[in-house]
Formats: structure tokens, C-alpha cells, sequence
């Protein structure tokens, strides 16, 4: 038998401790879980641990995100309605019964809100990521009815209901109906929110430029399939705390426009975990809700190691990162950096089409 490389190895310790740290929450909850008893179920030591993950929290938010729920398959909505509710259907779907026990799996997730809220460090990152959230469901709404306009807050009322149904869930067993909550979240269709979108009048520092554009491969995490970022199109890097600005680029740019948001953070160990995990929550249930037509154009990435960004020609990044560059034949054609930087790279490329 061949031996493994190095790669191999590592890669199948860290499926290893992620399998037994799934059982080792279930079983005892996040804050009675020890690091020793997940590496005595994954036989390796406590270093091997700690080198794929820095803490206990970075490798909670981890299983999370590897092991997040499937619904069961959903018929998809053709109409904003529909989709709300099929989506809000997923959600609940995937929560926990009254007769589920303490350790059943799927109170696997019940100590997340409580681990955010205890560490304020957390609470800017999670707040942009659960806005990017609401950006990719409303978009999605948006397609499914172009004439509607902008259709986040409605998608941010949804995700408000829902994630306190979450939470009333595993605190209050037997007091959510998820009915009432599908219903709920289907009729948000028909909210007037006043929804306007205002353009940022920010300005930022900017530059044209004529280098060459040699990214390296990446995975979309919204479809968790490889893609390709060397075509045209606009490249945002995104700090945690800046990840809302990308709605700036896609309100700003041409129609047909590709753009891809690649999220960077200064601590890539325990925030970019739960950037994955966030955005698994999403994506489980928009594939139930919505065709392949009326997902939005915008893709994500997680660049945990910075290459992206080191490939755009930023190699110190942090989570008040804001830089956007346009890509024209291979080549990084213009470039922004601070707030109003993707406005800025919206625009632009609409002046381009123009």
C-alpha cells in the first residue's frame, strides 16, 4: 500500500477530528466538550488537533459547517411567495423536535447564538455575514420578479423570523409552529417594506492600472463547486466587517457583470470556520427554494490563505479590508481601495458596457 503524503495525511487526520468532535458536541454540548476527549475518539493526540483547528470554538463552527443539515428535497418556488415559504420550509425542517433529546444531532447547533454572543469580537463579522445572506436570498427573490425591486429587507424579515425560530426551538421545545412560521415568511411577499436601495457616496482611493491578473483556483462557496476567476468581471476582497459592501458592486454594475466577493479576515483560523458556516445555512436551503435560474450571479469566495488577495496585489489584509479590481482580458484594468470601493468598481464597469 502506498504510503500518504503529507497533504494526505493531514487531511484525513483533520476529516478524523472533525467526526469525532461531531460526536463529542452532540453528546456533551459545546461547553462540556474537552479537546483530550475529541482526540482520544479520533486517536491522535491533543497536537493534532490543535494544528488543524486553534481552538475548541474555531472547530465547533468547522463541524457546523461540515455537517449542516439537508433538507429533503422541496419542490422550488416560482414565485416570491412560494420560494419564501419552500425556504422558510427547509429551515424548519432541519430544527429540532420536542421529542428530540438533549443529544440528539440535531441540537447539534443549539450553543451557536449563545457562543457569538458571549464574544463581542464576533459580533461584527457575524452581523455582515448574515447581511450577505440576506443579500443572496434577496437577489434571488429579485429574479424570480424583476419588477418587484430590491427585495433584501423582505429577505432580512424572513431570516429575522427564522433564526428566532431557531432559537425559540431549542430553548422553548413545543412552542414554535412551523407552519405558523412558513406562513409567516410567505407572506412577507406581499410587505411593503419601502425597500430603496441608496448608492454609497463615498470616495475612494483609486488608480488605473495594467497588470497582469493570475489568480489561483477557488471554490464558490455559495454552490461548493470549483471556479474559474481569470474571466472579466469585478473581484471584491472583503474584510468581516466590510462583507456588506458588495451589495455597492452589484447595484452599480452591468447587468451581465460577473462578480465575485473573496472574503479575507485577520483571524482566518476561528472567523473564516464560521464565515463556511453561515453560508452553508444559506445555501442548503436556497437550493431547496429557488431553480438554478434565480440564484444571483454573485459568487463567494473564502480565501483563508490570502492567495486571492495576494494575487490582486494586496498582500496585508485584515477584516476592514475593502478593495475591489476590474479584470479586463487577463489583465487588472483599474483598482479601489477603502469605502465606496465597490461603487466605484460598479460603476466603472458600467461605463465600460456604456
Amino acid at each position: 500500500m502506498a504510503r500518504l503524503t503529507r497533504a494526505e495525511t493531514q487531511e484525513r487526520n483533520r476529516a478524523k477530528v472533525l467526526a469525532a468532535a461531531k460526536d463529542e458536541f452532540t453528546e456533551r454540548g459545546f461547553r462540556e466538550a474537552k479537546i483530550d476527549s475529541i482526540a482520544e475518539r479520533a486517536e491522535l493526540t491533543r497536537g493534532a488537533v490543535y494544528s488543524n483547528f486553534p481552538g475548541k470554538r474555531a472547530l465547533y463552527f468547522a463541524v457546523l459547517a461540515e455537517y449542516a443539515p439537508r433538507p429533503p428535497a422541496l419542490e422550488p418556488g416560482l414565485t416570491v411567495a412560494e420560494a419564501l415559504g419552500v425556504f422558510a420550509r427547509a429551515w424548519v425542517g432541519r430544527l429540532p423536535l420536542v421529542t428530540d433529546g438533549r443529544h440528539a444531532s440535531a441540537r447539534l447547533a443549539m450553543d451557536l447564538l449563545p457562543e457569538i454572543i458571549a464574544d463581542e469580537r464576533i459580533w461584527v463579522p457575524f452581523t455582515q455575514l448574515t447581511k450577505l445572506n440576506a443579500l443572496l436570498l434577496g437577489l434571488s427573490l429579485e429574479r424570480l420578479s424583476p419588477r418587484s425591486g430590491r427585495l433584501v429587507r423582505v429577505a432580512e424579515s424572513a431570516l429575522t423570523v427564522l433564526h428566532g425560530a431557531s432559537q425559540l426551538a431549542a430553548a422553548a421545545p413545543g412552542f414554535t409552529e412551523p407552519f405558523n412560521v412558513v406562513s409567516t415568511c410567505a407572506r412577507l411577499a406581499d410587505v411593503d417594506l419601502g425597500d430603496e436601495w441608496l448608492p454609497s457616496r463615498m470616495i475612494p482611493q483609486t488608480r488605473s492600472l495594467d497588470v497582469p491578473w493570475d489568480p489561483p483556483g477557488a471554490v464558490d462557496a455559495l454552490r461548493e463547486e470549483p471556479v474559474s476567476l481569470a474571466g472579466d468581471g469585478i473581484v471584491a476582497l472583503l474584510g468581516l466587517h466590510r462583507v456588506s459592501a458588495i451589495e455597492e458592486a452589484v447595484r452599480a454594475a452591468a447587468p451581465d457583470t460577473e462578480i465575485t466577493a473573496v472574503l479575507v479576515t485577520g483571524d482566518p483560523g476561528e472567523l473564516m470556520p464560521l464565515a463556511r458556516l453561515v453560508i452553508a445555512d444559506l445555501r442548503a436551503c436556497l437550493r431547496q427554494a429557488f431553480p438554478h435560474s434565480a440564484w444571483p450571479r454573485l459568487r463567494v469566495i473564502c480565501d483563508e490563505t490570502g492567495a486571492v488577495a495576494a494575487a490582486a496585489g494586496v498582500p496585508a489584509i485584515s477584516d476592514a479590508t475593502e478593495t475591489a479590481v476590474r479584470v479586463a482580458t487577463g489583465r487588472i484594468v483599474e483598482r479601489a481601495d477603502g469605502y465606496g470601493a465597490c461603487h466605484y468598481a460598479g460603476t466603472a464597469s458600467q461605463r465600460v458596457f456604456d
